[in-house]
């Protein structure tokens, strides 16, 4: 009876140490920027009226909003918001229209910077001290949250106004550097700098490296445990939905891979979970692929309507290379349905500045095959790699952060 008791009592224990795994797995390993700005560095917004750059992404490690934290916080005044695509509650779909209006509850206007305007004008910033940056990017050149912070500092350093960037984690971690560097023909709001396609920097890192050409009064305020291996699941943080085809991170992982043939016919569904297109044969694709040697990835043949395409299993988000496995996807749909590529005249085409350069393209007629448009574009690549190196802020070690605060 004794032995039964113990049997019994050792299977509850273990149970409920079962049942709490999820829990503990979920507990934040990482210190944000914003929950750092009051405890460390609240010099940096004391006594002054802050102007606050964010959307729904905007919330600490416990979930607590950023706008809230500011406007209950007794030693500066929140005085304006600004608000990216998508607007401050990230609803708005891709490229729509959002109009500037007056917070219900705060009284303090919320000014958008994807309607008139995408850069805050010298009125939005009358009475502001200082402005406060604080969103989830998904390490993504052509995603838009970066370009604004960019306009933003762009903005600060003209009406004599202070930035200060909260940062966060890059999702993709902060190791995978990949695709063409950015030429400065083609930067525009989807690529405001020359950075390749995805850059593997968080927030702050971009800002500083946007800074060597801004010179604005830019201040960071550093996360605490982050190191450059980094990736979201490892944060123990929960994935806010940053725009409405961004709603986990299977979509992160797959904007790059699946999302860069605008106008080609080659087109993604399901949140960037599926690639394909007219006249392509699934199974072809799939083989085409899984005997690539992308890493961390398998394609599964899927025809969607009239579209063959694959769907992206990612089996090793650490390996896996999203702007690395996009260039393949779209050179090897271009092989089997020989799609016209999208050309730049007077007006660059969407293709191009999504690229950051007409070559790709060309390399696409030509015939070149994946390997050998990696080798066209790897000069440019390893050039941004070692000069990236001047603005990182994170090492390899929690501790690589020690002697580099601003």
């Amino acid at each position: 009876m004794k032995k039964r008791r113990i049997v019994v009592f050792t299977l509850l224990m273990f149970f409920a140490c079962s049942l709490s795994l999820p829990a503990t797995a979920q507990t934040p390993t990482i210190k944000l920027g914003d929950d750092l700005l009051l405890s460390n560095y609240s010099s940096f917004i004391n006594g002054k009226r802050v102007g606050l750059i964010t959307n729904q992404t905007g919330v600490n490690s416990q979930g607590q909003s950023t706008i809230n934290v500011l406007a209950s916080y007794r030693n500066a005044s929140l005085t304006a918001l600004y608000s990216p695509e998508h607007g401050l509650d990230g609803k708005a779909k891709a490229g729509a229209y959002v109009e500037s209006y007056r917070h219900k509850t705060l009284g303090i206007p919320v000014y958008s910077l994807y309607g008139k305007t995408r850069t805050p004008s010298e009125s939005m910033l009358r009475n502001v001290d200082v402005l406060v940056f604080d969103m989830q990017d998904i390490g993504a050149r052509s995603y838009t949250y970066m370009s604004t912070l960019n306009y933003c500092m762009t903005a600060a350093k003209k009406y004599n106004k202070q930035i200060v960037v909260l940062d966060r984690p890059n999702p993709l971690g902060g190791t995978i550097v990949e695709g063409p560097v950015l030429e400065d023909k083609y930067k525009t709001f989807v690529g405001v700098d020359n950075l390749p396609m995805t850059h593997g920097m968080t927030a702050a890192e971009l800002a500083q490296f946007f800074n060597r050409k801004i010179g604005a009064d830019l201040k960071i305020v550093p996360m605490e445990g982050y190191t450059r291996s980094t990736i979201f699941k490892d944060t123990g943080l929960k994935w806010v939905q940053s725009s409405p085809l961004m709603p986990n991170l299977d979509s992160v992982f797959g904007y790059s891979a699946t999302g860069l043939g605008e106008g080609t016919g080659i087109f993604q569904a399901d949140a960037f979970k599926w690639v394909g297109g007219k006249g392509i044969d699934s199974v072809k694709y799939a083989v085409l692929l899984n005997r690539s040697g992308l890493q961390g990835v398998q394609f599964i043949p899927e025809k969607r309507g009239s579209a063959g395409g694959v769907r992206l299993k990612i089996t090793n988000p650490y390996t896996f290379n999203p702007a690395r496995t996009g260039i393949y996807t779209l050179a090897y749909a271009h092989s089997l349905n020989k799609f016209k590529v999208p050309k730049s005249g007077r007006e660059i085409v969407m293709f191009d500045k999504i690229m950051g350069t007409n070559k790709i393209g060309q390399y696409l007629e030509q015939g070149l095959i994946p390997k050998q448009i990696e080798a066209k574009y790897a000069a440019q690549l390893a050039l941004f790699k070692k000069e990236r190196e001047k603005y990182l802020l994170y090492g390899n070690s929690s501790l690589a952060m020690a002697g580099k605060r601003k």
